[in-house]
């Protein structure tokens, strides 16, 4: 489906593919977008993903593996292994004038690619990048349906071939209409025209498969930073893959999420914690429901969204067994924070990055009252709430929140070579995106800098896996600390965690140990615990540039 030349490969060519010189792992991290946490069968999901649940059922499940809550923060953390803030992205692509919230990477950081290349490898973006900040023009709205072109999206200097990657096929701004997306790069050089049956999905994972297939002939291990635009909205599928489920979620809310949690009981996830679902934030019920149709239909496209990423990994995998690469790769699966409960629908449709027609003319039908149903490319539309608690079965709320259902990733580790422990099944040892730097800088044998291209680096936060891999445990974060649009949380390695909600003023108190859901708030039994705590987010805060934090932000989501 994808045409576009890669570049020529360099570097010293081997006779046969798998049979490298440099015995150093492959690195896959892929990063998808918005999925919920029980959204994949290996995590108690209906949805259909044979391939991640293969992955799973030969590496190992993180429970307790966390991201920053958002899009672009945790594309930040991830990459530079610091808290996103330190990266200089605390809240989205915008310039806020403050030091943890600039809008686009920072150069007092470096990327998982800069250190890697350095160290020998070969490295390769794909997909969504959305940390660079993203003016908006004055005719932003043609720009966006593909009316009028321009060279650039951002500064050149924060593309992703210039913050240390060979090469890069992806998306430069965040929200996309998976059939024609917006700010879809080459290196430097934006794609003007995608062929006739393109959809953004297949054509990451058959990039990603003809680069897995090149890289086996070079000497070189190679890094690839996979990161999907799906299942964010807009709710855009093919028919075929929404066929499969069109059925599915016609019994509604309730019965999908039940039959999740009990899926989630029978596998173990949380070990001995039995009962651990918290409440549906609705007391809408399913039968009441005037817009059901509408509402299952677009359920059924987000699993379909999520099916065609799983397909892409069978592809990716198959590439990797067919040249003999599988065995000594790394891969590393999660998503970017929980399902998101936005209502795009009631956006302004032309804005930021919202288009309102499609590149030959056709009206993009933003369905406020539910009048079209989604999938095609035509609408944009997005789940809601209601799917979005579905989705993070079992926790509460969702994407931006620092609850669970929105900090809480799945994650899974697959490397046949490199994972010794809990192979098959879970692990409840705490992580972060952060610690994938670590991880990669350790089994690549690289050396993180203390100065890169004439900036003083900041140390990194990050904590390898590694130690997981092969041994099942590992000396971890004291803390976790969650800041973005004041929605604060702060983790301790002893299982209790703060949050506090927006402006609120109170903090909350749980024991994920007991509760892994957040149910019971025990703040005003262990008042000495909060305050502990508080003290010790405030110095964390201050620390890594979350303080000062911007007002009443004005910028749109």
């Amino acid at each position: 489906m994808l045409p576009m030349a890669l570049l020529a490969a360099g570097g010293a060519v081997v006779p046969a593919a798998g049979k490298k010189a440099d015995k150093r792992p492959n690195i896959i991290v892929v990063l998808v977008d918005d999925m919920g946490y029980s959204d994949l069968g290996c995590y108690g999901g209906e949805i259909q993903t044979p391939n991640l649940d293969h992955l799973a059922s030969e590496g190992v499940r993180f429970t307790r593996f966390y991201n920053t809550s958002r899009s672009c923060p945790t594309r930040a953390s991830l990459l530079t292994g610091l808290y996103q803030h330190q990266a200089g992205i605390g809240r989205m692509t915008f310039d806020d004038n403050l030091p943890g919230y600039r809008g686009t990477l920072s150069r007092d950081a470096v990327t998982i690619a800069e250190v890697l290349k350095m160290a020998g490898y070969r490295t390769s973006m794909v997909g969504k990048w959305h940390i660079a900040e993203t003016p908006l023009r004055k005719d932003q709205r043609d720009w966006l349906n593909h009316q009028v072109f321009y060279d650039t999206f951002s500064d050149l200097s924060n593309y992703p071939v210039n913050r240390g990657f060979d090469t890069c096929y992806g998306t430069i701004y965040g929200v996309v209409d998976h059939f024609d997306p917006f700010s879809l790069v080459e290196g430097e050089v934006p794609v003007k025209e995608v062929p006739e049956g393109f959809y953004l999905t297949q054509a990451l994972s058959d990039r990603a498969v003809a680069e897995v297939k090149e890289y086996a002939e070079d000497d070189r291990p190679f890094f690839m930073y996979l990161a999907y635009t799906a299942p964010h909205w807009p709710l855009h599928a093919l028919p075929e893959d929404i066929e499969k489920y069109k059925d599915t979620y016609t019994v509604g809310w309730q019965a999908i999420r039940d039959a999740r949690y009990r899926r989630q009981q029978e596998m173990g996830l949380f070990g001995n914690q039995e009962d651990f679902l918290s409440e549906f934030h609705f007391k809408d019920r399913w039968e009441d429901n005037p817009t059901a149709e509408w509402d299952a239909r677009a359920m059924a496209v987000h699993a379909a969204m999520v099916d065609r990423i799983d397909q892409g990994i069978g592809q990716i995998v198959a590439a990797l067994k067919e040249t003999g690469q599988l065995d000594n790769t790394l891969i590393l699966f999660m998503s970017d924070n929980g399902c998101s409960n936005e209502v795009c629908q009631n956006y302004s449709p032309g804005d930021n990055d919202r288009p309102d027609m499609t590149r030959d003319g056709r009206e993009m039908v933003y369905p406020k009252n539910k009048e079209v149903l989604p999938g095609p490319e035509t609408t944009y539309a997005s789940l809601g709430a209601k799917w979005a608690n579905v989705a993070n079965t079992p926790f509460r709320f969702w994407k931006a929140k620092s609850y669970e259902g929105g900090i809480c990733t799945p994650m899974i580790a697959h490397w046949p070579k490199g994972i010794k422990k809990n192979v098959g099944g879970f692990t409840a040892e705490q992580g972060h995106v952060m610690d994938i730097m670590a991880t990669c800088v350790e089994i690549a044998g690289a050396e993180y800098p203390e100065k890169y291209k004439g900036h003083d680096i900041i140390p990194m936060e990050g904590i390898s896996l590694v130690p997981v891999f092969r041994t099942g445990h590992r000396e971890g974060h004291g803390y976790l600390g969650f800041e973005h649009f004041n929605e604060r949380a702060f983790l301790g390695a002893d299982g209790w965690k703060i949050v506090r909600p927006g402006n609120r003023a109170e903090w909350e108190l749980y024991n994920l140990n007991e509760d892994r859901s957040e149910q019971h708030n025990l703040a005003s039994e262990y008042p000495e615990k909060v305050a502990e705590m508080v003290k010790a987010y405030q110095e964390w805060a201050e620390r890594c540039l979350v303080e000062p934090y911007p007002g009443q932000h004005k910028t749109k989501k």
